[in-house]
């Protein structure tokens, strides 16, 4: 097979990307499940059945990487994608990041201390959490560093070079500590920082991640230039699945990589699991490239919604999850644990709330947009 077989010197393949959308949809609705879980479910709990899979899986290489991965793609179909419309995206997303802690840590765990007075449930983590390294830091980063290297007119090879020597600096360096909480926290978003205290918050260092996104962004160059994408689909598809299928079963059995032991091993990425992760995205893109041919278009609608509502989604949940584990059930109940069945009920709710706050969201926003246009 030739690559011109696949692939045109010029653009072809502009449309909408149904299989993208289906890929972050999928996680995205998951989410709920996945943070509720990890919050409420006990360290037992969470080794074993469907929490385990939640929180190794559908939570782990299926979401950040899928999500980082989708911003790199989503930079070639965007209108404005020049380097510095990246940066001033890169700063709005860095803006709600910082927005989201305000109303998912600081106002809630101040209320909870007003409340309560517990302190080591509410003030001591607090200045950890608020500054510290979540995916709406690391993605500002990801998308400054493919505003440089556009700017740079760096070639493909550079661009797939780079990634993976600051993995492997990354790798190298992993746990990390500067005897200092400030520093930890400040050189977390960049280096795999921890401390003995294991509050310091480094979960996406750009490091470790950047792969992520910047190998996005050379697979959407090639995505717009796809000819054939079933052909295409059907050759990279079992290849990524088989990578997995044999990985997994091992890295769970000899505790490799985001399976070794503390909180970070997946957050501290390893460069296996870089590559390995990869293939689970161009698994998830293969497999939802072939399930979205056949969805109809109530289904289609809904997951385009939620694909595009991502953020909003991911803001508003995370909201949900701490507000009503952190606090609410553990000032009633005095921990925030509860049984299995409970926390998959709670998870549910938070999700069908979510959605829906999403999509009046984005009905209201339409509303504006139709008024502006009619004004003109």
């Amino acid at each position: 097979m030739k690559f011109n077989e696949l692939f045109s010197e010029t653009e072809c393949n502009i449309g909408r990307q149904r299989e993208l959308d289906l890929a972050k949809a999928i996680p995205v609705l998951f989410l709920p499940f996945v943070h509720t879980v990890i919050e409420c479910a006990g360290e037992e709990t969470l080794l074993h059945g469907f929490p385990f899979v939640l929180d190794c899986f559908i939570g782990g290489p299926m979401s950040a990487p899928m999500f980082m991965f989708a911003m790199g793609i989503g930079v070639h179909f965007a209108i404005y994608n020049e380097p510095k419309d990246l940066v001033i995206r890169a700063l709005k997303l860095a803006g709600i990041g910082y927005l989201l802690n305000v109303f998912r840590f600081l106002l809630p765990y101040l209320a909870g201390y007003a409340i309560s007075h517990d302190a080591e449930q509410f003030l001591v983590p607090l200045w950890y959490r608020f500054f510290g390294n979540d995916i709406l830091q690391f993605a500002p980063l990801g998308l400054l560093c493919i505003a440089l290297f556009k700017k740079l007119k760096l070639s493909k090879g550079k661009m797939l070079a780079i990634p993976a020597v600051t993995l492997l600096i990354g790798w190298a360096l992993i746990g990390i500590d500067f005897q200092s909480p400030v520093l930890n926290t400040a050189l977390g978003y960049i280096l795999p920082t921890e401390d003995a205290t294991e509050l310091v918050v480094s979960d996406f260092p750009l490091l470790n991640w950047l792969i992520f996104p910047v190998y996005g962004y050379v697979f959407g160059y090639y995505l717009r230039r796809l000819k054939d994408k079933d052909r295409f689909y059907r050759i990279v598809t079992p290849a990524a699945l088989a990578v997995c299928i044999i990985y997994f079963p091992l890295a769970i059995k000899y505790e490799w990589g985001m399976f070794g032991p503390g909180e970070n091993a997946y957050y501290h990425m390893t460069g296996y699991d870089g590559i390995v992760f990869l293939c689970v995205v161009l698994s998830m893109l293969g497999l939802c490239w072939f399930v979205s041919k056949h969805l109809n278009g109530f289904l289609s609608h809904f997951i385009l919604r939620i694909s595009r509502g991502m953020t909003a989604f991911y803001c508003l949940h995370w909201v949900f999850v701490r507000v009503i584990t952190n606090v609410i059930l553990y000032l009633v109940n005095g921990t925030q644990e509860l049984p299995e069945p409970q926390i998959y009920l709670l998870s549910l709710a938070i999700c069908i709330v979510t959605t829906i706050l999403v999509f009046l969201q984005q009905d209201f926003k339409a509303r504006v947009l139709k008024k502006k246009e009619a004004a003109v």
